[in-house]
């Protein structure tokens, strides 16, 4: 599996986020190596990362990305065949947008550390309704062969918990097969009875051939049932929120 490390453009066309959606608190959930926070933090905006691999590969992340991007050339050739060229000119292309988006990975995170947390669904370390918006890309559905479906399950419901409005997940199909993820109409039947309605919306990014459309979970009315906080007890949250601060 590559890595991939996406920009805060692309971010922006995946998950439809437009001024008002930005100017909430965010959530990217896995991070990875992408340029999303490092992007939005330039743009003074209140984004936070988790990744389960910056607890062990925060420093050298960024560039294992960019080596391995580079290295699999050739293999990204072969792999993108048939794909969609509107994001990017060609293979070489990809290379140098990645390469710079690893890159200003690493920069951030090493210049703003607490806006990278280490953790992974489906348990993740933040209280009920953290953020208010939550985007999730390339995880869920995306690996529906190898993710089962209990996993989905208490995956989306973990990220419902933390978002308090509103939870994007992108795209709806598995990589391997390109076919839409086929436990998804059942899983949303089961979030809608917990009090989570869901949509399908088209947006415009694609780069595989139909990738392009979003699930979006509306959170606003969901109640998360009781259950014990995250971590050990006594616990402080890893990132301080300007709003908890304000009311301080």
């Amino acid at each position: 599996m590559l890595v991939s490390a996406r920009s805060f453009a692309e971010y922006r066309a995946m998950f439809a986020l437009d001024d008002r959606d930005l100017a909430q608190r965010v959530l990217d959930c896995p991070g990875g190596a992408a340029s999303f926070v490092a992007e939005a933090g330039r743009r003074g905006l209140d984004a936070v990362a988790v990744d389960r691999q910056y607890a062990e590969h925060r420093e050298e992340l960024g560039l294992l990305v960019e080596r391995e991007t580079s290295f699999k050339r050739e293999v990204l050739v072969k792999e993108t065949a048939g794909y969609v060229w509107s994001w990017y000119a060609d293979v070489d292309d990809l290379v140098r947008q990645w390469t710079a988006n690893a890159r200003a990975f690493r920069a951030d995170i090493a210049a703003r550390p607490h806006r990278y947390v280490a953790g992974s669904l489906p348990e993740l370390p933040f209280a009920d309704d953290s953020f208010d918006l939550v985007l999730s890309s390339h995880l869920l559905f995306s690996y529906g062969g190898r993710l089962g479906e209990e996993f989905h399950r208490a995956a989306l419901a973990e990220l419902a918990r933390v978002a308090r409005r509103e939870v994007r997940i992108f795209p709806l199909v598995a990589h391997d097969t390109g076919a839409r993820y086929a436990g998804l109409d059942r899983l949303r039947e089961e979030l809608a009875a917990l009090g989570v309605p869901s949509r399908t919306e088209r947006v415009a990014y694609e780069f595989r051939p139909g990738e392009n459309e979003m699930l979006v979970l509306s959170t606003e009315d969901y109640r998360t049932p009781v259950r014990a906080a995250p971590g050990a007890a006594g616990a402080v949250d890893p990132v301080r929120w300007r709003h908890r601060e304000a009311g301080a």
